[in-house]
């Protein structure tokens, strides 16, 4: 599941950004601000996607949609909700194209702006210049 949401931010980078990138398996310990979506797996199983943003990276997103140079802070929430819909949403269509375990998405949620502190399964970063994002996936027991 990693390997699908990675390559919808890759696809996000390469056609919305433009802007060269690297992905890597560290996770930094920055001060991000952290958006999650839940996944249902058609195979019974449950997993949380965290997207972590420094506010760098996804100012640059605001940018790009807004064509705000600054943006607020709650501006930065919704633009960090949105992107992570987007890249979850994405990864989604290239899950079903590859014939791989279908899913369903829930509503992205807001969780804090802080450091990224959280357990997980899995976890890649992309790196724009010296902004991240971080993606990571935790399986969810019920």
């Amino acid at each position: 599941m990693l390997k699908t949401i990675t390559e919808a931010s890759e696809n996000f980078c390469i056609h919305q950004i433009r802007l060269p990138y690297e992905i890597s398996g560290d996770v930094h310990q920055k001060r991000t601000l952290i958006a999650y979506i839940d996944i249902n797996v058609h195979a019974n199983k449950k997993y949380r996607v965290y997207v972590a943003y420094e506010q760098n990276f996804i100012q640059r997103i605001s940018k790009l949609f807004l064509e705000e140079d600054e943006s607020d802070e709650e501006t930065l929430i919704d633009m960090a909700l949105e992107t992570t819909n987007l890249i979850v949403g994405s990864a989604k269509v290239i899950a079903e194209k590859e014939n791989q375990d279908a899913y369903t998405i829930n509503t992205p949620h807001f969780l804090k702006i802080d450091m990224f502190d959280f357990q997980y399964d899995e976890a890649k970063t992309i790196k724009i210049e010296n902004d991240i994002m971080i993606i990571a996936i935790k399986e969810l027991n019920e």
